[in-house]
């Protein structure tokens, strides 16, 4: 399945990740590493092109990012992508400079001469809008390469060396803004690099039920099931590889979504005959919660407590040698990013990268190489029942980071039935699988209102959705004012504790933490 694999090179960009899509719906299996981790993947990864993402830092610099050597000497198809192009060129001889002529946003770029990036998109002579994001360029060229297209202030937007089959693009081809960008992108894996393209979830499901069945051997695995779809599709993908010697583990936190714990029990235990521990540990997590506000300390104390009880629950069903969990790609980047940026906070409810010593357990993770939209492709693949697989994502934590501040029962009851409210509103106008994720939150503010004769002294209720593909970057969903209005009457009405409702039209760039 993998042996056409593109490797992406990453310079820190906050589109890095949107190549990968590119890439990846085109049929052709890649990943993302951060330029400082890339050495010596020629052989252990042996892809079969590389492509040199963009990113934040000048090439003019001193101790900017460079790609590994190897990358030029390996045989393989290298495409620079802005400032992939700018160090390539700059790594083989050629020269870039800072400029007062910057490019940020659309542009027209022309070509000048036919080439294999541009098949059956572009011909000599012809223009096509662009993406630029950009302030260094390209002043001189090295040695073999040659321009295919130029904007007003990119000379070099676009260069080619046929012989080694380097190329070089000044915009990004990976944003919906280059209309015809993802074609160029599959002009270069599957006509330039030789890529087939077979790359299916089918294929994808085959493999890694062989590579779970090589990883356990005999062992015993315990998978720790939330109600959400990554650790739905993981349970039955564990299920299939190795039957019985999956031990599902549904703890119920206390700040689960209303009626979830019976929908997990009932699909996993009656309809897959799934060995399932149903443990109810509200009291155990909210007893730890009391009194604490700070967000960073709830995801803690919550990541500490699902380990004391996972081990808990090994013990009694005779020991566990592997832990399960849905740890996603974008997971896997963020928690490795660029220059370790501030990802690793962002992620601290996964364990991505490893367990504590004392569990004496491995990780289990066949979904750490797939998106979130991927992931509910696998579900059906598997036969998850829709309900499962096109719910919206339900983080870990849970409840506990849509009350900002300190939890309490009375809290997470108030949210819960508005929560209820909304999303039978957003489901009854037909939204549902428009919308990538949509929830209420429960505000640490209290406001006056008089309702009818009476004075109240209640909550502000915050409603949230947002639409993305891979959860990488999300915008918000522009609701009518009358769905709104409908809505928040709803909510007053029906919700003793919430006297106002207001809608957050946050929108999520790469690399930021979720709303809470």
């Amino acid at each position: 399945m993998n042996e056409d694999r593109i490797l992406i090179i990453d310079f820190g960009s906050q589109v890095t990740q949107l190549i990968a899509r590119r890439v990846r719906e085109s049929g052709v299996y890649c990943e993302i590493v951060p330029f400082n981790k890339a050495d010596g993947l020629d052989k252990l990864f042996a892809p079969k092109a590389v492509i040199l993402s963009g990113g934040p830092a000048s090439v003019t610099g001193i101790g900017t990012p460079r790609a590994p050597e190897w990358v030029f000497k390996a045989g393989v198809p290298v495409l620079g992508i802005c400032y992939g192009e700018q160090t390539m060129c700059a790594q083989l001889g050629g020269k870039v400079e800072s400029s007062d002529e910057r490019e940020f946003g659309r542009a027209v770029i022309e070509v000048l001469e036919d080439s294999p990036l541009f098949e059956g998109l572009l011909q000599a002579g012809e223009s096509e809008p662009v993406w630029m994001s950009h302030g260094d360029r390209v002043v001189a060229l090295p040695s073999g390469f040659k321009t295919i297209a130029v904007s007003r202030n990119a000379p070099f937007a676009a260069i080619a060396d046929e012989e080694r089959r380097f190329y070089g693009v000044q915009f990004h081809p990976e944003v919906v803004h280059t209309p015809r960008g993802a074609a160029m992108l599959k002009n270069f894996t599957h006509k330039i690099a030789g890529c087939k393209g077979g790359w299916t979830m089918a294929a994808f499901k085959e493999t890694e039920i062989a590579k779970v069945r090589a990883q356990v051997g005999k062992g015993k695995v315990i998978c720790g099931l939330s109600g959400g779809v990554d650790s739905s599709v993981v349970a039955v993908l564990l299920h299939e590889a190795i039957g019985d010697q999956l031990q599902c583990v549904f703890v119920d936190t206390g700040m689960m979504r209303a009626g979830e714990a019976d929908q997990v029990v009932n699909l996993f235990r009656h309809h897959y005959n799934i060995p399932l521990v149903n443990r109810d540990a509200t009291d155990l997590f909210l007893g730890k919660l009391d009194g604490v506000s700070d967000p960073e300390k709830k995801r803690k104390i919550i990541g500490a407590t699902f380990i004391d009880v996972f081990e808990e629950e090994a013990k009694k069903v005779g020991g566990a040698d592997f832990l399960a969990q849905g740890t996603l790609y974008p997971d896997v980047i963020e928690s490795v990013s660029f220059a370790g940026g501030p990802s690793v906070t962002i992620k601290s409810h996964h364990n991505v990268g490893g367990l504590p010593e004392r569990m004496n357990m491995q990780l289990v993770e066949p979904l750490r190489e797939l998106f979130k939209d991927e992931v509910r492709i696998l579900g059906r693949e598997l036969g998850l029942p829709e309900e499962f697989v096109g719910r919206h994502p339900f983080p870990g934590p849970g409840l506990a980071i849509r009350v900002p501040g300190e939890i309490t029962r009375e809290k997470l009851d108030i949210l819960r039935k508005a929560d209820v409210i909304y999303l039978d509103e957003i489901r009854k106008a037909g939204l549902y699988d428009t919308i990538w994720q949509a929830f209420a939150v429960l505000l640490p503010v209290r406001t006056v209102g008089v309702m009818g004769d009476e004075r109240t002294y209640d909550y502000v209720c915050a409603l949230r959705a947002v639409t993305s593909i891979d959860g990488m970057t999300a915008d918000y969903y522009p609701f009518s004012h009358d769905f709104l209005g409908h809505v928040s009457t709803r909510i007053i009405n029906e919700v003793r504790g919430i006297n106002r409702v207001v809608y957050d039209v946050t929108s999520k760039p790469p690399g930021t933490i979720e709303w809470e």
